[in-house]
């Protein structure tokens, strides 16, 4: 199976890779969409014609970027919606309003590095987020991308996944120290995985799903990081060249999701890692923090045990299980 190469590279803008896709008439969702890669993703969306929805925890900020997006793309159809990843009653609250047929859904809100914490329903915060969280949003709008009937999924993940696999001995830091490198790793790995157990579950409702690795881009996610050592990456670190060694614009960043989100070469293709808008080749290690995926997140067996256990948790998280006394697998039984 070769990898997938395209005509971009690296320094490709998000609006380059939409232009000339027309999805008017079709439907977006992008989690995290009030700032950073998920407002320029956004942008590129509301350019091909797509009715776009914000899903963001702030409201208000949301509603912001949707006028920016109006404002810049002309596309009246852009609007803002609540969504709390971290407390999945919000999730069934955005999925439960949700009405007519989906053709993409943007995974690309998350967390990095964050203290100890918990999510509403006691999951590690990190885990709880980038994974649970958006594992329960595309299940509960399976319906609505199968309605599609050629539906995509991005999972955006990051080169952050090769500091660990899943370890579903201790998803929630249970029985050994927090650290949250770890815990960021093992959510964004898990990301994949998403990815590759979606598209084999799905392919036949038309449904694809694809991880990305955005590129390293200066954005809030980086908020709970070492103000000094931040300043001075920031410092030294040059913007990016075609192999994407430096950082990149956000504009740059998002380039890779909308690259998946749109390009006629994906039609059909799930369950593969792309980074600097091309296939990743697996390596033993992430090379020089940014490139390469490792092969533990792209193990179908690994993938379909994460895909049943995310299930029993959210199962075993909803309040009628909790009161029925719903059993909970041993291995990744949630904290009281």
């Amino acid at each position: 199976m070769s990898r997938i190469t395209t005509p971009f590279d690296a320094t490709s803008t998000a609006a380059e890779v939409a232009a000339g896709i027309d999805l008017r008439g079709r439907s977006a969702v992008i989690t995290g969409a009030a700032s950073g890669i998920g407002i320029e993703t956004a942008r590129a969306l509301a350019g091909t014609g797509a009715v776009v929805v914000l899903a963001v925890r702030d409201l208000a900020a949301g509603q912001r970027a949707a006028a920016d997006i109006t404002a810049t793309t002309g596309n009246r159809t852009v609007s803002a919606q609540h969504l709390d990843l971290a407390d999945l009653a919000s999730v069934e609250a955005f999925t439960g309003a949700w009405r007519g047929p989906l053709h993409l859904l943007v995974n690309n809100a998350g967390v990095m590095q964050t203290p100890p914490g918990r999510t509403a329903q006691g999951f590690e915060l990190q885990f709880g987020t980038n994974h649970l969280g958006h594992f329960a949003l595309a299940t509960g709008l399976h319906a609505a991308l199968a309605a599609d009937g050629a539906a995509r999924i991005v999972s955006v993940s990051s080169s952050g996944h090769g500091s660990s696999p899943v370890v579903f001995d201790d998803l929630f830091f249970d029985r050994r120290p927090y650290d949250p490198g770890l815990a960021y790793g093992q959510s964004k790995t898990a990301q994949v995985l998403f990815a590759v157990e979606a598209t084999r579950r799905w392919a036949d409702d038309g449904i694809t799903a694809n991880a990305v690795m955005p590129g390293g881009i200066w954005t809030k996610l980086q908020r709970h990081w070492d103000v000094g050592q931040l300043a001075a990456m920031k410092a030294s670190v040059p913007p990016t060249g075609p192999d994407g060694t430096g950082i990149k614009t956000p504009q740059q960043g998002a380039a890779t999701s909308v690259l998946v989100a749109t390009s006629p070469l994906l039609e059909g293709i799930g369950g593969r890692y792309f980074e600097d808008c091309r296939e990743a080749a697996v390596v033993p290690a992430v090379r020089d923090g940014l490139h390469g995926v490792r092969d533990y997140a792209l193990d179908p067996a690994a993938a379909r045990r994460l895909w049943e256990v995310s299930t029993a948790l959210l199962d075993g998280a909803r309040p009628e299980a909790g009161r029925a006394g719903a059993v909970q697998t041993p291995s990744t039984a949630r904290p009281s």
